[in-house]
């Protein structure tokens, strides 16, 4: 297949690729930060919000996948302008465009959020909600399938962001993990990997027309569990270099505040929003890989870019 991706160069997008341009031709529209050319990939420089950029994308693209749409009008700005023809259109959301405050499992049907939420956290929200209507308005318009994929918090090689690798390189730097002792919310996580499986299961595929899907682990994840894979990651790693184990050191989420320790998942149970992966294991016939095999890997992967 042909596929052309809008970002692909940050962690989701990047382990995606990896992936994809094993057995497809890819092309990639990003702003250049980092060359992916050496990739085997197409590589197309300009923002997306510029409509000259898509009038000189001329070709036809069996999937397009877009993982990097966040406000009102970056995919309609990209339908209208594209000289070439797109097959399919593959949106990557969040399980976070659900509405807060439901009890139980969130299942694709859920109503969406229609509050407007402070900072940028409820801007980001806002952004997928009005892109989840706007896909199917647009595509609809035009008569290209889309598919919405949400994934839950993402984890794996290539993920910057203060989350997991925080703790890693803690452990891999100072040989200390905080234990945070009084946190009782709990969180999904998804492995990147299977994140990008499940694209590519969606491409092209006609029971995925028109579908939302949640990427949820099968897990459900507290703070004293991550810890636990996280030292155990930490321990299959070690087990070949001879290092000294980690200390674990017990923390408040007060003290880690003070500190300044990123605290990325729900510390309360009043922050927990839990959703179904019930509709993707059906009908994407996804596996999730267990917490503790991908946090294994994660460690591996991390540990040879914190010990530079």
């Amino acid at each position: 297949m042909k596929i052309l991706v809008i970002g692909g160069s940050y962690f989701y997008g990047r382990v995606f690729v990896m992936e994809a341009v094993k057995e497809h031709e890819v092309t990639v529209v990003n702003r250049g930060t980092y060359s992916m050319e050496k990739m085997g990939v197409t590589q197309i420089t300009g923002d997306r919000g510029d409509s000259g950029l898509w009038q000189s994308v001329t070709e036809d693209y069996d999937v397009l996948v877009d993982f990097c749409g966040y406000q009102q009008g970056d995919i309609a700005n990209v339908l209208e302008h594209i000289k070439g023809q797109v097959r399919h259109y593959i949106f990557i959301s969040t399980v976070d465009v659900y509405q807060r405050g439901i009890s139980g499992c969130k299942e694709e049907d859920t109503p969406l959020e229609e509050r407007q939420f402070p900072g940028e956290a409820g801007q980001y929200i806002a952004g997928k909600v009005a892109l989840e209507r706007e896909v199917k308005m647009e595509c609809g318009k035009r008569k290209i399938p889309f598919t919405i994929l949400r994934p839950a918090i993402l984890y794996g090689p290539f993920n910057y962001a203060p989350r997991e690798a925080v703790f890693i390189q803690l452990m891999v730097q100072q040989g200390l993990l905080p234990r945070i002792t009084d946190a009782d919310g709990s969180f999904q996580m998804t492995y990147v990997k299977d994140a990008a499986q499940a694209v590519l299961r969606c491409m092209g595929n006609e029971n995925a027309y028109g579908q939302s899907y949640n990427l949820c682990g099968d897990e459900l994840v507290t703070y004293d569990m991550l810890a636990d894979v996280l030292l155990k990651g930490y321990a299959s790693v070690i087990r070949e270099t001879g290092e000294m184990p980690v200390k674990e050191i017990p923390m408040t989420v007060q003290a880690a505040t003070e500190q300044g320790l990123p605290l990325s998942f729900p510390v309360t149970k009043q922050e927990t929003e839990l959703c179904s992966n019930v509709k993707s294991k059906e009908e994407l016939r996804m596996q999730y890989i267990s917490l503790e095999e991908g946090m294994a890997r994660t460690c591996q992967a991390f540990w040879n870019v914190y010990r530079k």
